[in-house]
């Protein structure tokens, strides 16, 4: 019984954005290859306009290497949460000033949180 207390107050507790990895990471495939993937490679090593993408959740930003990174990126200090990716989704030039992404957002959360549970599959 206190087990199951606990469980719902720590489900309670977490916003919407926390839980970004609860999407569904095979529409998350279909959006990213609609989207992303012009600029973006789901392969280890494989840049294209933008960095590759593979192994994203859990990495510092600015990391892939070969890829030029704006200044800002290579400012931002915190890793590649769900909540990060769901927020720099949503709204790139927002969530990080100066970035050289061109892409304006993706507007849709419950699309985000496909992309983002998609992306969790790249390792």
């Amino acid at each position: 019984m206190f087990r199951r207390i606990a469980l719902v107050a720590v489900l309670a507790s977490l916003s919407p954005s926390a839980l970004a990895l609860d999407g569904n990471p095979v529409a998350g495939k279909s959006i990213f290859q609609r989207i992303c993937q012009n600029c973006h490679s789901a392969e280890i090593g494989v840049n294209k306009v933008g960095p590759s993408l593979w192994n994203i959740v859990g990495r510092q930003p600015a990391a892939v290497p070969d890829y030029a990174y704006s200044e800002s990126m290579k400012k931002n200090n915190a890793p590649w949460t769900a909540t990060a990716l769901d927020a720099y989704i949503a709204d790139p030039r927002g969530d990080v000033h100066g970035v050289k992404m061109y892409f304006k957002g993706l507007a849709d959360a419950k699309e985000r949180a496909d992309v983002v549970a998609y992306l969790s599959t790249l390792r």
